[in-house]
């Protein structure tokens, strides 16, 4: 029996863009975060948390992309027709932040400020258009047979939007438990104070999609509620619930990485609804399987993905592991 190198490469796809969400999340959070925390010692803090990690973690989104279009090209081909400026202004803000990232700490006191917003403009455009292409991906792209017949505005909807809202409230939360866990004092307070209506705002996100979705998608809905797919979809609600009561409630504890757990817990909880969702297709009405590469093709790909995928996660763990420990003003890690 040989290997379905379809299979194997829509595993691999969905744990790069998995982990680039987990990792990505908390820092672009950071930086939607930063228009609560005026003080600039405290800025400082924020931004030294993710300092020496933050440039590592958008490996994972290049990645997804390069595998995407390396094991099924057709989707590739589809997914950036339909979603070409929504993908554009996420790299945009990526870019913004990148650059912000670097001046502000070089800035003086009078032109810090600009950093700071370019800082706050660039993390809120790229989560704010993640979620936009999450969005306009559930909600459906128009095609006819293999080729997208849409038009450049599809995504520009009210679902879309409202999940790219969704996706801005989610990465706060995890910016404000990455937070929780890596500062303390008057930081540390706030952030204790912030988490508590972000775990609200993200529950009711997570409602109205979960009612939205299978009321405007009948496919969707047939799927969720139709066996064998009811069995493994039922326990995400109770489980979100579960993660969400015990996030709450680890709040004022130590130690204080539980509530980074249990939001965590969350993205994956999402995540994996949105893969219950689509599996096993790729793109409406077309498997990974009918949209996959020649065999040759992935198969080359593979040895490459491989052999580079260790070092990526050794590189990640290790960075980490380093970098352990709360971050205190004027100090690096302890």
């Amino acid at each position: 029996m040989g290997i379905d190198l379809s299979l194997l490469w829509a595993g691999i796809i969905l744990f790069g863009v998995m982990m680039y969400v987990v990792m990505d999340g908390f820092d672009l959070g950071i930086g939607l975060l930063y228009p609560f925390v005026p003080d600039r010692h405290d800025r400082d803090v924020m931004m030294n948390t993710v300092a020496p990690v933050w440039d590592g973690n958008e490996t994972w989104l290049v990645m997804g992309g390069a595998g995407l279009l390396a094991a099924f090209p057709l989707a590739y081909a589809v997914v950036l027709s339909a979603l070409y400026l929504p993908l554009v202004f996420m790299l945009l803000g990526l870019i913004f932040r990148g650059v912000a990232f670097e001046f502000r700490f070089k800035a003086n006191d009078r032109e810090r400020h600009v950093w700071d917003k370019a800082f706050i403009g660039g993390s809120l455009a790229a989560s704010f258009f993640q979620g936009v292409v999450l969005g306009a991906y559930i909600d459906g792209i128009r095609m006819d047979g293999r080729a997208f017949a849409g038009g450049p505005l599809d995504w520009l909807a009210p679902f879309p939007l409202f999940c790219g809202v969704g996706v801005v409230v989610a990465y706060a939360l995890l910016g404000s438990t990455w937070l929780i866990m890596k500062t303390e004092g008057d930081l540390y307070r706030r952030m204790l104070a912030l988490t508590r209506p972000l775990v609200g705002l993200l529950l009711a996100a997570i409602v109205a999609i979960s009612v939205w979705t299978p009321l405007a998608q009948p496919h969707i809905a047939e799927r969720w509620f139709s066996w064998p797919n009811l069995a493994w979809f039922a326990p995400v609600p109770l489980l979100v619930v579960l993660a969400m009561v015990g996030l709450v409630r680890s709040l004022p504890r130590e130690p204080a990485a539980a509530p980074f757990l249990y939001a965590l817990g969350l993205v994956f909880l999402g995540y994996s609804g949105l893969a219950i969702s689509v599996w096993p297709n790729i793109l409406p009405g077309i498997s990974i399987w009918q949209a996959a590469a020649p065999p040759q093709s992935q198969g080359f790909a593979l040895v490459g993905a491989l052999f580079i995928i260790p070092f990526i996660l050794m590189y990640t763990v290790w960075s980490y592991y380093v970098f352990r420990g709360k971050v205190r003003h004027g100090e690096g890690y302890h």
